[in-house]
């Protein structure tokens, strides 16, 4: 029964209770007044109680609704939110990799265009005719770039075997060998450089869609758990679990994918400049050979 409709019921009876204590002489009217207005009092504590836990009821309804965002929310934010903590640290690994392999992908394509920049400049300037000896006091002392550093490397132990051993034949005859390794051992260093942390672009694709798989296999075992407890097979049952599951598939192939195409493209690049280098290298010894045979060495 619906106690709101008491104070309703009370409004019309007062003019009624009023007609009736005037009409009754022998008091019959005062008693029926004296009962309504008994009974008035108890139908209006039982309606403020229950606006009272209708109140309540509200508040709890909101509090509940406030914890979690709704099942049939599947934005990202939400899901994440969802997730136990599990498929959470899953989702903080690869958002972390993801952030990793892009950070080394930016600063391999700036480094390969300053160096390939720096590469051609220099190149220019060597065979333009000029003076070795001025070139090696230009860049000798801080080489901008891997080219740089080799020929400054190979100078550097010219100078110091012509100065040195000028009078010995056979070390001067074995100037060219030492000149050749001493330019493989700079060329060895600066490609092992500048392919710093290229490594972690490949570890990065490899293992990326498997931590994504161990996400995915999670969560669908969490929307058989919920089936299993709720003993329900509806879709929004299973949807929360199948949500999380195929995110972490998603963020798994997000971070490798990139990563891939990268490595395969940075490690292409690098290839074609150590080979510059190289050919920049016999083309020197080459040089350093011929001086040594003008000079009857």
């Amino acid at each position: 029964m619906d106690l709101t409709i008491l104070p309703d019921l009370t409004a019309i009876l007062d003019p009624v209770q009023t007609s009736l204590a005037a009409s009754a002489p022998d008091g019959s009217g005062a008693r029926v007044v004296e009962l309504a207005q008994a009974t008035a009092p108890e139908g209006g504590a039982a309606t403020d109680e229950a606006a009272k836990l209708g109140q309540d009821r509200k508040v709890v309804q909101t509090d509940l609704g406030g914890d979690a965002p709704p099942s049939d929310d599947f934005s990202v934010l939400a899901v994440i939110e969802r997730a136990d903590w599990i498929v959470k640290g899953v989702i903080a690994v690869l958002v972390v990799a993801s952030i990793w392999s892009w950070a080394v992908i930016f600063e391999k394509l700036m480094l390969l265009h300053r160096i390939n920049g720096r590469a051609t400049r220099f190149e220019n300037r060597f065979w333009a005719g000029g003076s070795v000896d001025e070139l090696y006091a230009d860049v000798g002392e801080r080489p901008n770039n891997p080219m740089a550093a080799i020929f400054a490397a190979a100078m550097r132990e010219w100078k110091r075997s012509t100065g040195d051993e000028s009078g010995s034949r056979s070390l001067r005859g074995s100037l060219g060998d030492r000149i050749d390794r001493v330019m493989h051992v700079t060329l060895t260093r600066e490609m092992s450089r500048s392919e710093r942390f290229l490594g972690s672009l490949a570890s990065i694709g490899a293992t990326a869609p498997f931590v994504g798989l161990f996400g995915t296999v999670w969560g669908i075992m969490r929307a058989f758990q919920d089936i299993a407890i709720q003993k329900n097979t509806n879709l929004a049952t299973v949807a929360p679990g199948i949500a999380e599951a195929l995110f972490a598939t998603a963020l798994g192939l997000l971070a490798a994918i990139p990563a891939v195409v990268a490595y395969n493209k940075l490690s292409g690049d690098l290839d074609r400049y150590a080979h510059r280098l190289e050919g920049f290298s016999g083309e020197f010894s080459a040089i350093v050979s011929r001086e040594l045979d003008n000079s009857g060495g």
